[in-house]
C-alpha cells in the first residue's frame, strides 16, 4: 500500500482530526513527515536533513543552517540585548531566554523528569538532567577525547586547552573561563553569602562549598576512589587524592621549580617567596600566609581546645601538641640523635640535646 503524499496510506479513512491537521499544516517534509503551516518553514526545516549551512557570519565565519540562527548569533558580536525583564531589568539577546528567566521570578517549573519527578524551569536543563540517569555523554572534546553530557560543559572545558578566559572581574581585572566562576569570585569583593545551611545556619558564598558542607551533617561521601575505596564529600578532593596513587604533581613553582599535587598547596608555597600574608587576625592584627594558620591562631584568643586525649581527657588547641602528648602515654620516641642514637618523644627535645654535641 502506497502513501498519498500527505503522510497517510492510500485507502486509509481520514478522521476529522487528521483532515484538520492537513488543513492547518498543509506542507509536509518527505523525509520525516513533520508538517508546517508555511512553505518557508518547511524549506528551513529541510536543511536539518541535508546538513546544508548557507548562512555565514561575516564577523567570525561561523556557518548556520537558518537565517534566524545567524541573526541571533550576530548579537553576540554587537552585544545587543533588546529583551528586558520587567522585574529586575536584566537584558537578553533572545526572547526565549527572557521567558526562561521570568520563571526565576515566578518559580514556575513546567518540565518534569519522568524518572525521578524533579522539575525544571528550562527544557534544556531537563534534557541535561535526563543524562544523569542514562549516562549519555554526547559531546566529545576533539583535543583529548573527554566526553560531556552538556554542550556548555564542553565549551568551558575547551578553554583549558585554548587558555581563553572571556569573563573579567571589573573590580580586580582577574579573568575566568566561566561566567559562574566570575560570579562566585565577585562575592569575594562583596562578601555576599547567599547559601545558608538549614542545619546550623552557616552561610556560604559558593554553591559547591554549601553542598559539600551539607554532607558534613548527612555523612554522605558520594565520591569513591577506585584504587583504595576511600570516599570523599567533594569531587575535587577525590581528584587531589588520586594523585597520591599516581604521584602526579602538575603544579610547578616558577620561582624554584618545586612541584605540587594540588593548586592550593602551590599558592601557599608561592607566599614563601613573595612574603605575602593575606589572612589577618581581627583581634590582634597579626597576619598569616595560610587560612588554616589563622584558624589555629584564633584559638589563642578564644581559648578553644578541640583536640582531646582519649587516654586522660586532657584537651589541646593544636593537633601537633596532642600528638606529642600521646607519646607520654605510649612511650614512643620517634626523634633520634644521629650522633649518639639517643631518642626523644618531641622534636624540641632533640634540638636541645643536639646543642650538647655542638657546644664548646
Amino acid at each position: 500500500m502506497t502513501t498519498n503524499g500527505i503522510g497517510f496510506e492510500d485507502g486509509e479513512r481520514l478522521s476529522q482530526e487528521d483532515l484538520r491537521l492537513i488543513a492547518n499544516k498543509p506542507f509536509q517534509c518527505e523525509e520525516c513527515n513533520k508538517r508546517f503551516t508555511e512553505l518557508s518553514n518547511l524549506q528551513n526545516h529541510r536543511v536539518t536533513h541535508t546538513g546544508e549551512k548557507p548562512y555565514k557570519c561575516e564577523e567570525c565565519s561561523k556557518l548556520f543552517s537558518q537565517l534566524g540562527s545567524l541573526t541571533r548569533h550576530k548579537k553576540t558580536h554587537t552585544g545587543e540585548k533588546p529583551f528586558v525583564c520587567g522585574r529586575c531589568s536584566k537584558q537578553f539577546s533572545r526572547l526565549c531566554h527572557l521567558k526562561t528567566h521570568m520563571r526565576t521570578h515566578t518559580g514556575e517549573k513546567p518540565y518534569k523528569c519522568e524518572e525521578c519527578s524533579k522539575r525544571f524551569s528550562d527544557q534544556g536543563d531537563l534534557r541535561d538532567h535526563i543524562r544523569t540517569h542514562t549516562g549519555e555523554k554526547p559531546y566529545m572534546c576533539e583535543r583529548c577525547s573527554r566526553q560531556f553530557s552538556r554542550l556548555g560543559s564542553l565549551k568551558q572545558h575547551m578553554r583549558t586547552h585554548t587558555g581563553e578566559k572571556p569573563y573579567r572581574c571589573e573590580e580586580c581585572l582577574k579573568q575566568f573561563t566561566s561566567s559562574s566562576g566570575l560570579l562566585s569570585h565577585k562575592r569575594t569583593h562583596t562578601g555576599e553569602k547567599p547559601y545558608k545551611c538549614e542545619e546550623c545556619s552557616k552561610p556560604f558564598s559558593h554553591l559547591a562549598a554549601f553542598k559539600a558542607h551539607k554532607r558534613t551533617h548527612s555523612g554522605e561521601k558520594p565520591y569513591k576512589c577506585e584504587v583504595c575505596s576511600k570516599q570523599f564529600r567533594r569531587q575535587g578532593i577525590l581528584k587531589a587524592h588520586m594523585r597520591t596513587h599516581t604521584g602526579d604533581k602538575p603544579y610547578k613553582c616558577e620561582e624554584c621549580g618545586r612541584q605540587f599535587s594540588e593548586s592550593h598547596t602551590l599558592k601557599t608555597h608561592i607566599r614563601t617567596h613573595t612574603g605575602e600574608k593575606p589572612y589577618r587576625c581581627e583581634k590582634c592584627g597579626k597576619q598569616l600566609s595560610q587560612r588554616g594558620n589563622l584558624k589555629i591562631h584564633m584559638r589563642t584568643h578564644t581559648g578553644e581546645k578541640p583536640y582531646k586525649c582519649e587516654e586522660c581527657s586532657k584537651q589541646f588547641s593544636y593537633r601537633a601538641v596532642l600528638n606529642a602528648h600521646k607519646r607520654t602515654h605510649s612511650g614512643e620516641k620517634p626523634y633520634k640523635c644521629e650522633v649518639c642514637d639517643k631518642q626523644f618523644s618531641q622534636k624540641a627535645q632533640l634540638k636541645t640535646h643536639m646543642q650538647t654535641h655542638t657546644a664548646g
